[in-house]
């Protein structure tokens, strides 16, 4: 699944990334799903992280719920990323998404990754009840980017084998990003 908070086309810059929260797929075989280009997916002016976070906790725990269980995902990956600090979401708090993500971390096994730019990514994603290691920091440009997702492939690898997240799955990532440190 993949949500994003944007702007709409042609709409005046608003108070938040922009508050919108728009689903563009949904539990889809990734081979259904074409590449994002930037007429899907850009950038706004604030970051609406809590309830980006909380509204797709609440939706991915509605259709575990829903769904029988021979079609409930075995195990569920939850990746936040993000290239700034929250500061534009008005349906959820930091205490209510920490409960949130310790709740589904206890109660039903899902592992949350934070991948964070341009911020304290350890601090942040421990205000978000993720411990250290499943926080790293990515460059936010192109080739920081690919790193961090191709170390949350790895990630997602581990889990499809029945596994836990590895605990080097952020090494290339972190490499990358102390190597280009500014």
């Amino acid at each position: 699944m993949f949500v994003k908070l944007q702007r709409k086309l042609n709409s005046p810059p608003a108070q938040g990334f922009d508050n919108n929260y728009e689903l563009l797929h949904d539990r889809l075989d990734l081979n259904a799903v074409n590449p994002l280009t930037e007429k899907e997916y850009f950038v706004g002016g604030s970051t609406a992280l809590l309830d980006a976070v909380g509204l797709t906790i609440n939706k991915i725990s509605k259709a575990q719920a829903n769904s029988k269980p021979e079609y409930r995902a075995e195990k569920v990956l939850f990746v936040i990323t993000t290239d700034g600090e929250e500061n534009a979401s008005r349906e959820y708090n930091l205490d209510q998404i920490k409960c949130l993500i310790e709740k589904h971390k206890e109660k039903h096994g899902w592992e949350f990754i934070f991948l964070g730019a341009n911020i304290d990514t350890v601090d942040v994603a421990h205000g978000f009840g993720i411990d250290a290691a499943h926080a790293s920091n990515f460059r936010a440009d192109a080739l920081g980017i690919g790193t961090a997702f191709a170390s949350v492939s790895y990630a997602a690898t581990g889990l499809r084998k029945g596994q836990s997240v590895a605990k080097d799955w952020k090494k290339y990532v972190q490499k990358d990003f102390l190597a280009r440190k500014k």
